[in-house]
């Protein structure tokens, strides 16, 4: 890691009680290592920071930016020599990894920021790489489905995180009940079986999937266009990094934002990466996931399109944490505003598309 990362003595200050409030994170050999190791100061001639930066999947579309500017040396030029982790279902939480040392900067999500604020854990969001959450429910075509409301009382697949998360904005706008829940295990199979039913998934991947198993083209409906608007691809740090070493959250805010200019300019650089590190995935579905990025206006639209990819606003995030409020999500006494700092973004278009 760069040498103003924190240091495994640091690390090892963590109370009990935080340590087990953000989980066993050295379970596994590598994270074992990652969590010793990721900390030590860079012995590199180059002089290069060292970061390393969480993704909460595999490498996909989605990541597109932050490969892109490893790939095109954005990185590079600002001092910095950036590994990037992999997410996927076997590893531990972002907020287990960052606390524990694992990476220092990881891709989260506006909520669960104000969920750790909630609960005491020292993170902060510095940038929103999308301003849309991705999130979206699937339907079959001709089942008079017009509108997301329509799916009242059918049966509908999602996962236990959608239970803090959009389930409880359906129940209060939409009259969803909680009999309608099927659990969902990231297995298109029981959907396409089911002509009646609906599921959860991502705009720039679950379609995609549906539409080559199942031949037809899904009914698509973006959470964020119906009330849920929760910042996503967020990237957040310790508070203690932002504290100490400010200099080193700009330049790689920045960089990762100019890594998005440049990948939705032209993506091959960064996908010849993706493709090394996630040799399952295909141009075909990095095209559909770029393609739909693009199309629901998931990283350029609103506040990012004047002040720039990464944007975000206090009325933004007060706007979801009322929403979310209103809804059971939260309690009114959090201090939704530790959960970010506008510090490091909203410089304008012009200042990231600079050469």
């Amino acid at each position: 890691m760069n040498p103003s990362s924190p240091s495994p003595t640091a690390i090892h200050r963590l109370s009990r009680r935080n340590f087990l409030q953000y989980g066993s994170i050295c379970i596994g050999s590598s994270v074992i290592a990652a969590c010793t190791n990721s900390n030590q100061p860079s012995t590199s001639s180059s002089r290069l920071d060292k970061v390393t930066f969480g993704t909460n999947w595999i490498a996909e579309a989605e990541h597109g930016g932050f490969y892109q500017a490893i790939a095109t040396g954005i990185y590079q030029e600002y001092g910095l020599d950036v590994t990037i982790k992999m997410g996927g279902p076997q590893v531990p939480s972002g907020t287990q990894l960052l606390m524990g040392g694992a990476v220092d900067f990881f891709m989260g999500y506006g909520i669960d920021a104000v969920n750790a604020i909630a609960q005491g854990i020292p993170k902060i969001t510095v940038a929103a790489i999308f301003q849309k959450d991705p999130q979206c429910l699937i339907a079959h075509p001709n089942t008079a489905t017009k509108t997301l409301a329509d799916l009242k009382g059918r049966p509908i697949y999602v996962s236990a995180s959608a239970n803090i998360t959009y389930w409880p904005v359906l129940k209060a706008k939409y009259g969803f009940t909680d009999d309608q829940k099927r659990p969902y295990n990231f297995n298109p199979a029981p959907f396409l079986t089911d002509k009646n039913s609906a599921q959860q998934g991502y705009i720039t991947s679950e379609p995609f999937a549906i539409e080559r198993q199942g031949g037809f083209q899904p009914v698509v409906f973006l959470l964020a266009d119906y009330g849920y608007q929760t910042y996503a691809t967020t990237i957040e740090t310790k508070k203690e990094l932002v504290e100490r070493n400010p200099d080193l959250v700009q330049r790689f805010v920045d960089a990762s934002i100019k890594g998005w200019y440049s990948y939705l300019k032209n993506p091959q650089p960064g996908n010849q990466l993706i493709k090394k590190e996630n040799p399952e995935m295909t141009d075909e579905q990095i095209d559909y996931g770029i393609q739909k990025l693009k199309k629901y206006g998931i990283i350029v639209s609103g506040t990012a399109e004047k002040q720039g990819i990464g944007a975000m606003s206090e009325e933004r995030w007060k706007s979801f944490f009322d929403s979310m409020v209103n809804v059971g999500i939260y309690q009114a006494n959090v201090n939704y505003k530790d959960a970010f700092t506008l510090r490091f973004v909203n410089k304008g278009v012009g200042f990231y598309q600079k050469t």
